[in-house]
């Protein structure tokens, strides 16, 4: 039992580092195309809505195969590790764009104008008066997304990736043992997924007694 519990502990860590990545590397990505979003240029508006409802129209298992493969195509590296970075990270980037313009569209349009009348460019009024009021709602949510990333690293098993999944199965081929070797994973996976999720609860029950 200690063996097999050590061994996905190992396996674990690589979750817990895809992740990061999908999370960090989709959040860079999402902001900008949030402000592309944002811009009042009706084609990239347009741009970007098509990304967003391309990568959250479709499973995130059919875009870790395109990665994987596409990737080969274009001559690149096709090792899983560089496939399951790219396929979570646009994922990612995706439903963060989503998230986040959606809180920057709850902002009173009343902010913007006074942004205006100060005489602040588009940029200017992004930075300095949208966005830090756009941060504070979008907290939550996006902390709770980090969830939705943790479990969706479980599908890059599919292209080799050796995370908490895949390890789980390759340690049931070889104990046959499928029940506890799975109920570990299954801990595991609660037990880096339900911290997250109770801190966004936190969050979202903070924001709401401050703006009462």
């Amino acid at each position: 039992m200690w063996d097999i519990l050590r061994n996905l502990l190992l396996a674990a860590r690589w979750t817990v580092v895809l992740s990061l990545i999908a999370f960090v590397g989709g959040g860079l990505v999402g902001l900008a195309l949030l402000v592309a979003r944002t811009t009042p240029s009706l084609w990239l508006q347009k741009a970007v809505g098509a990304y967003v409802q391309l990568f959250q129209g479709t499973p995130l298992l059919m875009q870790l195969f395109l990665a994987y493969f596409g990737l080969a195509l274009l001559g690149w590296d096709t090792s899983a590790w560089t496939s399951a970075a790219v396929a979570l990270t646009l994922y990612s980037s995706a439903f963060l764009t989503e998230i986040w313009h959606g809180c920057v569209k709850s902002i009173p349009l009343g902010q913007w104008e006074a942004a205006k009348s100060l005489a602040l460019n588009f940029g200017e009024q992004l930075r300095h008066i949208i966005l830090p009021q756009a941060a504070r709602v979008a907290i939550p949510p996006t902390v709770g997304f980090l969830v939705q990333v943790v479990k969706g690293t479980a599908l890059a098993s599919v292209i080799g990736f050796v995370e908490l999944t895949k390890a789980g199965t390759m340690i049931t081929n070889a104990t046959f043992k499928p029940f506890v070797v799975y109920s570990m994973v299954g801990l595991l996976y609660f037990a880096l997924c339900y911290p997250i999720s109770r801190y966004a609860r936190s969050l979202e029950s903070r924001f709401h007694a401050h703006s009462h």
